[in-house]
């Protein structure tokens, strides 16, 4: 089998450079103003034009909204003769941040139809992976790199060539890509069944906007307070640092003198803050012991503010001391941001603000419900009944698709829970999806058995086997007297039948008589021989004075039996005393013993 082909290219091959990468939690949005009238001076203003509505239209659409990490913002930039707007987010744990930019994109190409825009992030062209189900068979990961386009609030896709791209793998450059759109703009494919799935999340907004965002009343200090009056979005990076702590950055907090700290325990207050639903989730869910220098207020504080408030607002109060006294954050436009407020509070040219003066700010208390899961929902999103859109599509998680794989996968896994046939060797799965995948494959198996060779499996049956009659028999064949059994004569012929082997309803029936003869001829060998016998036989003493007896372990029974020496008769056997001492080796019986044992 062939590996994968190697594209890379060396120095002297025409070297590009190394593949970029971009981070995790990253997306990255690029504008380009394709028109061949105009002059690169021409292009630059307006693409200036189109950074100052994308500012203009961020204010409008996001005002007192926070991001996650990183805010949108797009910058000016000339790579080979060609000018265009870039950026770059990190939006941490929030996605919605991730669509937000993609809906600011589209909004933008709708007030300029000549921008073309695409976004991508560490998955690749996430927006053809939001509409896979839709896809055509030749738009893979392999080939879709630059052919997704946003235009005019349209997905628009630049269709393969098989002759013009064979030398480069099906994959399409940059340069060709841009040369194409200002060419053959008019080939462009416009699938309205990939932009639907691809822009799905897109419907919610701008509503979503707002809905991101969670307010709710904390009891922090009165200086915490006029900082986050002053900017809201400071939370972010506060709520960043409390949840991503660690030992050296907790050591602040575990100061004996409170007010050396940067926010210390003093003064509360109680205010609505504002929060994004991924950073107050993050704030609710930790545990968080009482820091040594908040112990002294604890109790007090708790009794009158509430618990509640108070122990969001500790965590938030020791989020901002952490991220503020950390020296890897002191370069961080936030930090230096909240220092220069500090300090013109200290210099007195700004002032704390009052009660009465808090009572004129925003006061909310929004409703937590969101954070608990409603099992109702969750089972209606299984079996693909929440909430039909006119669209078809169903207003929860995934589509109609997805609901069915979950939904069968959850049914097969309770399927199994509930089989009284399950044993430890574990479920048997037999997806349909699988077999649908698979059917290619399993074509090829050779060794797969036949449908005659199924129907024998299938009619075969475990043996009914008596434990106890069994453990009774393998005593009886080792020449040991059976446990409980009052009947001495009991011998292998009662036994076997009880648990031999049932008769299988197929051609297994020859197999089982065989098996029968196979029997029999061992049991009579083993009689001849005086292996089943629970006596010893009597020993002449004069014939065992003159040939010892042996000791020999018999096949997988490890039963010790005594047997005469070639030249020895049975009449002599039977004439021998009685009474006579048997000569056992003990130490080779022993060793046979344990050898049995082991097995």
């Amino acid at each position: 089998m062939e590996g994968p082909a190697d594209r890379f290219k060396w120095f002297g091959e025409g070297f590009e450079g190394f593949p970029k990468i971009l981070p995790d939690d990253c997306v990255q949005y690029t504008l380009y103003l394709i028109d061949a009238k105009l002059s690169s001076l021409e292009v630059r203003a307006q693409l200036r034009e189109v950074q100052t509505a994308a500012t203009a239209l961020c204010k409008d659409l996001l005002k007192d909204f926070i991001w996650q990490r990183e805010e949108f913002r797009l910058e000016l930039k000339q790579e080979d003769g060609l000018s265009f707007l870039q950026g770059r987010t990190n939006f941490g744990d929030s996605v919605e941040d991730e669509w937000l930019i993609v809906y600011l994109l589209r909004e933008l190409s709708k007030q300029f139809p000549q921008t073309w825009s695409r976004v991508v992030d560490s998955d690749g062209e996430f927006l053809l992976v939001e509409a896979a189900d839709t896809l055509p068979t030749w738009l893979n990961p392999e080939v879709a790199e630059n052919r997704v386009w946003i235009s005019n609030g349209s997905l628009l896709i630049i269709p393969k060539e098989r002759q013009k791209e064979k030398a480069h793998s099906g994959s399409l450059r940059l340069d060709d890509a841009l040369s194409f759109i200002q060419d053959r703009r008019t080939d462009l494919l416009h699938l309205p069944a990939i932009e639907s799935e691809a822009f799905y999340r897109l419907r919610r907004y701008p509503a979503q906007i707002q809905d991101s965002l969670h307010q709710g009343l904390i009891t922090i200090p009165r200086k915490l307070a006029s900082v986050l009056h002053e900017k809201a979005a400071y939370i972010s990076p506060a709520v960043e640092a409390f949840y991503l702590r660690d030992p050296i950055a907790l050591r602040p907090l575990q100061s004996q003198r409170p007010s050396k700290l940067l926010f210390s325990p003093e003064d509360f207050v109680t205010v609505s803050v504002k929060f994004t639903k991924v950073g107050f989730a993050q704030l609710k869910g930790q545990d968080f012991e009482t820091p040594r220098a908040w112990t002294t207020s604890n109790t007090k504080v708790r009794d009158v503010f509430g618990r509640k408030g108070y122990e969001m607002g500790m965590k938030v109060t020791c989020g901002f001391e952490m991220l503020m006294s950390d020296p890897q954050n002191i370069d961080k436009k936030p930090v230096r941001e909240i220092n220069l407020l500090l300090e013109d509070l200290q210099a007195g040219e700004e002032h704390l603000p009052s009660d009465q003066e808090m009572l004129k700010w925003e006061w909310r208390d929004d409703d937590e419900s969101w954070l608990d899961i409603n099992f109702e929902d969750f089972e209606k999103e299984l079996s693909g009944r929440y909430g039909q859109t006119p669209l078809g599509r169903s207003a929860g998680f995934g589509d109609k698709t997805a609901h069915e794989n979950l939904r069968r996968m959850v049914s097969r896994f309770e399927k199994f829970l509930d089989d009284d046939d399950g044993a430890v060797q574990g479920a048997e799965f037999l997806d349909d999806m699988d077999n649908e995948n698979d059917n290619d494959s399993d074509s090829d198996n050779l060794d797969a058995p036949t449908s005659g060779e199924s129907d024998e499996q299938d009619n075969e049956k475990e043996p009914d086997i008596d434990e106890d009659r069994f453990a009774s028999m393998m005593k009886e064949m080792m020449g040991l007297p059976a446990t409980g059994t009052s009947d001495s004569s009991h011998t292998l012929t009662t036994n076997r039948d009880s648990f031999a082997i049932p008769r299988a309803e197929s051609d297994g029936g020859d197999e089982a008589k065989e098996i029968r003869k196979v029997m029999h001829q061992m049991e009579s060998e083993l009689r001849d021989v005086g292996a089943l016998s629970l006596e010893p036989p009597p020993i002449d003493k004069t014939s065992r004075k003159k040939s010892p007896p042996l000791l020999v372990k018999s096949d997988r029974n490890a039963a010790i039996t005594q047997v005469s020496r070639p030249h020895e008769t049975p009449q002599d056997l039977s004439s021998s005393d009685d009474e006579g001492e048997l000569d056992i080796d003990f130490k080779r019986a022993k060793e046979l013993l344990d050898q049995f044992t082991a097995i």
